[in-house]
């Protein structure tokens, strides 16, 4: 670790942590790392470099680009450097004294700015093993013989502290283990993970496009992409008819006020797009020579009215629940939304589409009565539940999320947060599922509990979330009628099954390998005809799947049958449906399935179309041959 900062990826001012046997391998291996660095280019200065979940990491800044061929350099000096059996040594020093050796080190740059985020009081630290000397907490394994698994794995740019303002440095991704086993193991995963990338498959098989004209982290749905959205919306919004819930629509600007009062504004002030500033507002503040930070402050203070890129919607569910008088025998209202919304992200944080600027939420929100509090927040989680069921999710856990006592970031008084906690506590025990409580992650407004889906080859997704909030009610002025025709204030839950549909899409094409069910798939059936003669009878044969709403497409290409058949396996379409010029006369079709292969053979035209309309109508999951099985 390059200073004392936490086993995360985090540019947060470091505190001390106790770290796992595993951590204290990843994070000896990044301090091996950089000393390996340091022989090979002396001239190198050294930012940070903390163990992470999947591994470690270490940000250098160096005129000497880090390319593949040169990560292989630095892989076998650190098998040197580790072969030497170097010891770890901790020293603990004043301030004064940290100062001198950084200086000696010749790494100012970076870790003097380091050392001044400790705290004053607390115990400065450096850990030693050999030639190489590095201002860090802790802790270590004793000797560098411990390390017995490592693989560095790519470079990346990296802004210094996060900052795109700042100098970008290089960072070398590494990964670590006890033993060379569960290394293989690990590297294995990430092939199979390069193989379901989201963003290759994507292009693949015509889902979704990022343009930079357009913008990045702004994500351009194509046609089939928007196939799978729009089964996903279906399904949410036949589930949510069922539970009586109301749709609505709302805008993608808000004025400035409306996140002032939600606290939207400025609490997630440095992730949300610069307001939008009225027209006359600016030219009477350029005549007048204001500054930018002078603009700043104004709209800060409330001086200056303007718009802003909506960056949640509960505001204006809020809005549309106030808009007209409420009884007691009204609640729960529940208003649902797939409603686009905006936040900034930094540049080098995007990804596809699991990180992005613009998204669209699956999103509700609830007004209700106390006394219905927890009836509706099990109804909220049985939904998040039935998502996961229906797509084969089924390794999750849950995480509540509370507030944490000392910080300011939170608004509303201690006792609606108790109450509000306490809630979430007595709901998540009914659910039958391990959770765990996390101190801090709470969002500002209220607690939330989040479900955090492990993936086919154990990666962990944060996805479907369930708030409850008592402040916005509070901060709105809501209010509702009770039985003793006295206003009272209603509580709110927010809830999203999906969370962003874009991310939810990005996780499912990589949970499938892009080998979508067939109720999902843009194509869901396609016709291969064994010559061009038998093109009309294939278009006769796709109007019967057309018929019933199954998604069909005919191969007209003049190409052997092999070809169609790797062509449409490559495309993941779910079934396949041959038709030779016997099957034709017989009103028969062979069935070559990916998703089902107890459809696989000869049979006739209705009975195909028959079962394929149930496995789409029951949602069935893809079934794997005995060979995949096997494997």
């Amino acid at each position: 670790m390059a200073l004392q900062d936490l086993p995360c990826e985090s540019n947060s001012i470091p505190t001390m942590k106790e770290m796992s046997p595993l951590e204290e391998i990843r994070h000896s291996t990044a301090h091996i790392l950089a000393t390996a660095v340091l022989r090979l280019y002396p001239e190198t200065k050294l930012d940070i470099g903390p163990p992470t979940d999947s591994g470690f990491y270490y940000d250098f800044d160096s005129e000497i680009s880090f390319t593949p061929e040169i990560l292989v350099e630095i892989e076998q000096e650190m098998a040197k450097v580790i072969k030497e059996n170097q010891r770890f040594e901790r020293m603990e020093v004043s301030r004064e004294e940290a100062k001198e050796i950084i200086r000696k080190m010749d790494q100012e740059e970076y870790k003097l700015g380091r050392l001044a985020d400790i705290p004053e009081g607390e115990t400065i630290s450096f850990y030693r093993n050999g030639e190489f000397m590095d201002l860090c907490a802790g802790s270590h394994v004793s000797y560098t013989k411990k390390i017995k698994a490592f693989k560095l794995l790519q470079t990346a740019g990296s802004y210094h502290r996060g900052d795109a303002s700042n100098k970008q440095l290089q960072r070398i991704y590494g990964t670590a283990f006890a033993t060379k086993d569960e290394l293989a193991k690990h590297l294995e995963q990430i092939e199979e993970a390069k193989k379901r990338d989201h963003r290759t498959l994507g292009k693949e098989l015509g889902l979704f496009h990022i343009d930079e004209m357009v913008g990045q982290g702004l994500v351009l749905w194509k046609p089939n992409g928007a196939i799978v959205r729009q089964e996903l919306e279906k399904f949410i919004s036949e589930e949510l008819a069922k539970q009586g819930y109301s749709q609505v629509y709302t805008p993608h600007i808000g004025k400035l006020d409306l996140y002032r009062t939600s606290g939207h504004f400025p609490y997630y002030q440095d992730s949300q797009y610069p307001p939008i500033i009225h027209r006359e507002y600016l030219t009477k503040l350029a005549e007048e020579g204001c500054t930018c930070s002078e603009l700043s402050n104004k709209l800060d203070d409330g001086d200056i009215e303007g718009y802003m890129l909506k960056p949640m919607n509960c505001p204006m569910h809020i809005r549309i629940f106030r808009s007209e008088p409420r009884s007691y025998r009204d609640l729960p209202v529940r208003l649902a939304e797939f409603g686009t919304v905006y936040r900034w992200e930094q540049s080098g944080e995007l990804n596809g589409m699991t990180r992005v600027r613009g998204f669209t939420q699956d999103d509700a929100h609830l007004f209700l009565r106390e006394d219905q509090l927890q009836d509706e927040i099990q109804g909220c989680l049985g939904l998040v539940k039935l998502v996961f069921s229906i797509l084969g999710m089924n390794d999750y856990r849950v995480r509540v999320s509370l507030r944490d006592p000392e910080s300011d970031k939170y608004v509303g008084s201690p006792e609606a947060w108790d109450k509000a906690e306490e809630a979430l506590r007595e709901a998540v025990k009914k659910l039958d599922v391990d959770y765990e409580e996390e101190l801090g992650e709470a969002a500002f407004y209220g607690p939330k509990i989040d479900f955090v889906v492990k993936d086919v080859i154990g990666r962990e997704w944060q996805l479907g979330t369930v708030q409850v909030d008592y402040n916005l009610p509070e901060r709105f002025d809501l209010s509702y009628v009770g039985s003793d025709n006295k206003d009272h204030r209603p509580v709110m839950i927010h809830r999203a099954p999906f969370g962003s549909m874009e991310r939810f899409c990005g996780v499912l094409i990589e949970h499938f390998a892009g080998n979508f069910p067939t109720w999902l798939a843009p194509e869901q059936v396609r016709i291969l005809p064994m010559n061009d003669d038998l093109v009309t009878a294939a278009e006769q044969c796709a109007k019967e799947f057309s018929k019933v709403g199954i998604r069909t497409g005919i191969d007209r290409q003049a190409a052997k049958l092999g070809a169609k058949i790797r062509k449409a396996e490559n495309e993941k379409i779910p079934h396949m449906v041959i038709l030779g010029k016997r099957e034709a006369e017989e009103g028969k079709v062979t069935i070559r399935s990916r998703n089902n292969p107890e459809l696989d053979g000869t049979c006739d035209l209705e009975a195909c179309v028959e079962q394929i309309s149930t496995e789409i109508k029951t949602k069935a999951l893809p079934k794997k041959r005995h060979s995949e099985n096997s494997n």
